[in-house]
C-alpha cells in the first residue's frame, strides 16, 4: 500500500572537472529553506517552490558557504527562533546566519565536540540550549544560546562517552557503545533502558514528538522510549543493518541496504518500501521526511489520509481502515474525521451483511448512521419513496444480488428479510430513522403483507406512522385485507373512510367480525370523533347490531373527556333502545354519580319496566329477571334522589312487593313496609332484613321498636306464631325485654320464650356490670389525677434571682408566679397569654 510518494527535490550536478569525489554529507530543512553540509566542507543554502506538492519541484540556490578547505560538514541544525544555523565541522561548533550564511562574530567556536542537539525552552524563547558531548571525554556541556552570546551553564558527567545523542528538555537519551540509558540532568537521575552490541553506524537514537525517542534495540527491534522510560508504542521488528531511522505519525521510515522501509506504529506492519540508491540518512519535518544520499536528496510526502483511509476501505480492510482513522484523528478536520468514519463504519458494515453476520451489521450500520434507505435499496420489489434519494454506499467485493438470492436460496433470503425488519424496526424511532419515515414505514408496510405477518402489520398501521397511501391501499385491496386498510385509515387521521370500510366488512361478512373486533374498532373511533353527525350516523347502526357495544361510544366519550353529547341528547338518541338506555343510565347514576332526579328515576322506571315484560318472556329469562330486581332493590335502597311516590304508583298493582317494601320505608311507613312483606310478600326473612338494614346507623331505641313492630305484626295472626319466636329468639339484643313481656300473649308458656328470656337477661346483666366497671375505671383516673394535684401542690419550689420564666424568658420578681405539670415555673401573665392563644 502506498503511504508515502517520493519526490526528487535537489541532484547534486558532477563539476566535469575528472572525477567527481564531492557528496552530501548532512542536511537540515526548516519550512522552504534546506540547508546541506558536504564531504568538502561546503554549507549551501537552497529554497523549494512547494512544500507539499508531489510533482518535481523547482530548487533555487540562496547562497553557500565554505567552511575550510578540507573536512566534512558532521551536523547541520536551524534555530529559527534566533536565525542561527549550528554547524559541527572539525570538531567545533560554528554559528552562521540562517539566511546570509555570514558568521556570528559574538558567537566564537565551541572547540572538542563530537556531536551535539538542540532543545527549545518552551518558558524562555529568546534562548535554546545546546547539548555538546566533548571529544573522548565523558563529559556533556549545557550550552544557553542567545542571539549575540552563548554561555556554558552546566557541565554533565555521563557514565559512558555518547556515541548518539537526542535530548527532550532536561532529558538526555545517550547511545553508548554498548547500551542506551535516559539522563535527566537536572535531577542527576540515570535510567538504564537496555543493552546492545551494534555497530557503530547501527545505533539509532532519534528523538520524535513530545517526549519520545526512537531507539535500534537488540534483535532488530525499533524501540518508543518516552522520557519517563515508558513506551506507549509496541517495538516494531524492522530488518538487521539499519542505519538510520524518523517518526512521522503513524509511520516509522527506517533506512536500510539503500532501501527505505516504512512501517506503522499502530500495528507494526511493513506498509511500503522505496528503493534509494546510496541513501545514508532519513529526516522528518512536520510535513515530509527526506532521505539524503550521496548525491541526492528525495522526498517522501506523505499521502493524504483521507486517501489512505478510502483505499483501505476499496481493499475492505476496514479495521484497518479505523485502526488508522481513530489514530489520526486530532490530524484531521472535525466534519472529515465525522464522514470518514461513518464512511468505514458502514462498508464494514456492508461486509457483515454479505458475510451473513446479521447481528453485528446491523450494529454498525446504526453506529455509523447509515441511511435506511441504502438498505432498503438493495431488497427486490421494496419501495423506496423518496424522489430525490440515490443510493451512495462503497460497494464491496463479497456484495450478492438479492434478486438473483430471492429466487435461488429462498430461506437464506429470508434471513436477509429478518434483518431488514430488525434493522428498520430498531432505527425507526431515532434520529437515524427520522431521515426518510415515510420509506422505513412503506418498506416496513410491504415487508409484512408479502410475508404474510398481518399481527406485526395491524400493529404497525394502528399505531403513528407515515407509510404512503398511495401505494399502500391498492396493496390492501389486493389482499383483502380490509380490516388493516380501516387501522391504516384511521391511523393517518382518515376516520370516515375507516369506519367506512369496517362497516362493509360487517355487512359483506368479508372477514371474521369476531376475530378482528370490527365493531369494537368502529366504537373506539367513534368516541374520539367530534363530529357530531357523523357519530349519530354510525351509532345509529352500531346500537342496531349491538346496544351494549354502542353505549361505549358515549361512555368513553366522558372516559377521555372527549365530550359532544349531553347526557338529555344521549337519553334521546337511545330512546328506542331499552338495553342501551338501561346501561346509560347505570353509567351516569354509577359511574358519573349523577344527582339528577330525573336520571334516578328513569333508571329505576327502566329497571321496572323491563322486569314486568320480562314476566311474558320464557322461564330462561328468570335469571337476568333476577339480576335486574337487584339492581333495582340496590338502587332503591342506596339512592335518595328518585321521586318514591311516582315509582310507588308504578308498581302498586305489581308483585314487586320487596320493592313496595323499601319505597314505604323511605317515606317512613315502616309498619305499613313489614305487613307488605308479611301478609304480601311472605318472607319472614325478607322482614327480618328490610329492620336490619332499616336500623343501620341508627340508636337502639329506634332499632327496638322496628323489631317490636314486625313482632306484633306476627302476633297479630295465629299463623306467625311460630316466625314470632324465631324473630325473639335470634334477636334477643334487639328488642327491649319490657316492651316484649308486655305485648306478649298471656297464654303463651315459659318454655316458648325461655331461650329469649335468657339471652335478654344475660345481656341485662352484662350491660349492668359493663357500666359498673366504666364507672369504676373513671373513678380511678380522678384518683389518679387528684394524686398528682397533691403531689405538685406539697412540693417545695426555690426560686432564686436566677429563674426566669419559661415563656417569656425574663426574670421571676414576685412571689405569685405559676408551675407546669412538667415543672417549669412562668408568669401568671404569660399563662393566661399562652392559654388565650
Amino acid at each position: 500500500m502506498k503511504v508515502f510518494t517520493p519526490v526528487l527535490v535537489f541532484q547534486k550536478m558532477p563539476s566535469g572537472k575528472g572525477r567527481d569525489k564531492s557528496s552530501i554529507q548532512c542536511l537540515e530543512c526548516f519550512g522552504k529553506n534546506l540547508y546541506i553540509g558536504t564531504k568538502e566542507g561546503v554549507v549551501e543554502h537552497l529554497t523549494v517552490n512547494s512544500v507539499s506538492g508531489e510533482e518535481s519541484l523547482s530548487v533555487r540556490e540562496v547562497g553557500k558557504r565554505q567552511m575550510g578547505r578540507s573536512g566534512a560538514i558532521s551536523q547541520l541544525t536551524a534555530v529559527p527562533v534566533l536565525n542561527h544555523l549550528l554547524i559541527l565541522w572539525d570538531g567545533s561548533v560554528t554559528v552562521l546566519n540562517m539566511f546570509s550564511l555570514e558568521p556570528i562574530p559574538a558567537l566564537k567556536k565551541i572547540q572538542n565536540v563530537s556531536l551535539f542537539c538542540v532543545c527549545e525552552s518552551a518558558v524562555q524563547t529568546d534562548s535554546v540550549e545546546l547539548i555538546a558531548a566533548s571529544t573522548k571525554r565523558k563529559i556533556v556541556s549545557i550550552y544557553k544560546v542567545c542571539v549575540d552570546r552563548w554561555e556554558c551553564v552546566r557541565q554533565v558527567a555521563l557514565p559512558q562517552e555518547p556515541v548518539v545523542l537526542a535530548a527532550h528538555g532536561a532529558c538526555l537519551c545517550v547511545a553508548t557503545c554498548d547500551r542506551y540509558f535516559l539522563h535527566d540532568y537536572h535531577s542527576q537521575t540515570t535510567l538504564d533502558l537496555f543493552p546492545h552490541n551494534l555497530a557503530k553506524q547501527n545505533i539509532i537514537a532519534n528523538k520524535y514528538g513530545k517526549g519520545g525517542f526512537i531507539l535500534n534495540g537488540p534483535g532488530s527491534l525499533g524501540m518508543f522510549v518516552m522520557k519517563n522510560g515508558t513506551s506507549q508504542h509496541p517495538p516494531v521488528q524492522w530488518p538487521d543493518g539499519v542505519v538510520d531511522a524518523a517518526v512521522h505519525f503513524p509511520y516509522v521510515l527506517v533506512l536500510q541496504n539503500q532501501t527505505v522501509h516504512i512501517y506503522s506504529i499502530l500495528d507494526q506492519q511493513l506498509k511500503q518500501t522505496v528503493s534509494l540508491q546510496s541513501a545514508k540518512s532519513v529526516i522528518s519535518t512536520e510535513e515530509s521526511v527526506f532521505v539524503v544520499a550521496d548525491k541526492e536528496i528525495h522526498r517522501l510526502s506523505p499521502v493524504p489520509m483521507e486517501d489512505q483511509i478510502q483505499e483501505l476501505v476499496k481493499r475492505q480492510r476496514v479495521d484497518e481502515a479505523l485502526t488508522l482513522l481513530d489514530r489520526v484523528q486530532d490530524l484531521l478536520p472535525k466534519d472529515s474525521y465525522k464522514d470518514l468514519h461513518k464512511n468505514v463504519i458502514c462498508t464494514s458494515g456492508m461486509i457483515k451483511f454479505y458475510r451473513e453476520d446479521f447481528v453485528e451489521a446491523k450494529e454498525l450500520f446504526i453506529k455509523g448512521e447509515l441511511d435506511p434507505r441504502e438498505i432498503i435499496s438493495l431488497y427486490p420489489a421494496m419501495p423506496v419513496v423518496s424522489e430525490d434519494f440515490t443510493p451512495q454506499t462503497t460497494s464491496v467485493s463479497n456484495a450478492k444480488d438479492l434478486r438473483t438470492l430471492s429466487r435461488d436460496d429462498w430461506p437464506t433470503f429470508q434471513q436477509y428479510l429478518s434483518f431488514l425488519d430488525d434493522f428498520l424496526r430498531e432505527v425507526r424511532p431515532t434520529g437515524q430513522g427520522q431521515m426518510c419515515p415515510q420509506d422505513i414505514d412503506s418498506a416496513l408496510f410491504k415487508l409484512y403483507l408479502e410475508q404474510g405477518e398481518y399481527g406485526k402489520l395491524d400493529q404497525l398501521v394502528s399505531s403513528q406512522n407515515n407509510c404512503n397511501l398511495q401505494m399502500c391501499v391498492p396493496d390492501l385491496e389486493q389482499h383483502k385485507r380490509f380490516f388493516t386498510l380501516g387501522l391504516l385509515y384511521q391511523s393517518q387521521g382518515q376516520h370516515v373512510n375507516a369506519i367506512q370500510t369496517w362497516v362493509k366488512i360487517v355487512e359483506d361478512e368479508s372477514e371474521d367480525p369476531s376475530d378482528i373486533s370490527v365493531v369494537q374498532h368502529i366504537v373506539n373511533t367513534l368516541s374520539n370523533l367530534e363530529h357530531k353527525p357523523i357519530v349519530l350516523k354510525f351509532a345509529d347502526w352500531v346500537l342496531q347490531r349491538d346496544q351494549e357495544a354502542g353505549i361505549l361510544i358515549f361512555s368513553k366519550m366522558h372516559a377521555s373527556s372527549h365530550i359532544i353529547f349531553a347526557p338529555e341528547e344521549v337519553l334521546t338518541i337511545l330512546t328506542n333502545y331499552s338495553v342501551a338506555m338501561i346501561l346509560y343510565l347505570e353509567f351516569l347514576v354509577n359511574e358519573l354519580h349523577s344527582k339528577e332526579e330525573k336520571h334516578h328515576t328513569t333508571l329505576i322506571k327502566s329497571y321496572i319496566k323491563w322486569i314486568l315484560q320480562s314476566i311474558d318472556g320464557d322461564y330462561s329469562n328468570e335469571t337476568s329477571r333476577e339480576e335486574m330486581r337487584h339492581k333495582l332493590q340496590k338502587l332503591l335502597w342506596q339512592s335518595s334522589f328518585y321521586n318514591a311516590d311516582t315509582i310507588y304508583d308504578q308498581i302498586t298493582s305489581s308483585f314487586l312487593h320487596v320493592e313496595k317494601a323499601i319505597l314505604l320505608g323511605k317515606s317512613g311507613k315502616h309498619k305499613k313496609a313489614l305487613q307488605v312483606l308479611v301478609y304480601e310478600e311472605k318472607d319472614q326473612q325478607a322482614a327480618e332484613s328490610y329492620c336490619w338494614r332499616t336500623s343501620a346507623g341508627r340508636d337502639r331505641k329506634f332499632t327496638q321498636g322496628i323489631f317490636l313492630t314486625l313482632l306484633q305484626i306476627y302476633l297479630e295472626s295465629t299463623h306467625h306464631v311460630i316466625a314470632a319466636v324465631d324473630l325473639l329468639n335470634k334477636n334477643a339484643a334487639s328488642f327491649d325485654l319490657v316492651s316484649v313481656l308486655r305485648v306478649l300473649p298471656g297464654s303463651w308458656s315459659m318454655k316458648l320464650v325461655l331461650r329469649f328470656l335468657s339471652e335478654s337477661l344475660r345481656g341485662t346483666v352484662h350491660d349492668k356490670r359493663m357500666r359498673g366497671l366504666e364507672m369504676s375505671l373513671a373513678k380511678v383516673e380522678t384518683l389518679r389525677h387528684k394524686h398528682a394535684w397533691v403531689e405538685a401542690t406539697h412540693e417545695k419550689i426555690r426560686v432564686d434571682r436566677g429563674c426566669v420564666c419559661y415563656s417569656c424568658q425574663k426574670r421571676l420578681t414576685g412571689p405569685e408566679f405559676l408551675r407546669r405539670p412538667t415543672g417549669e415555673l412562668t408568669h401568671i401573665s404569660c399563662h393566661g397569654g399562652e392559654s388565650s392563644q
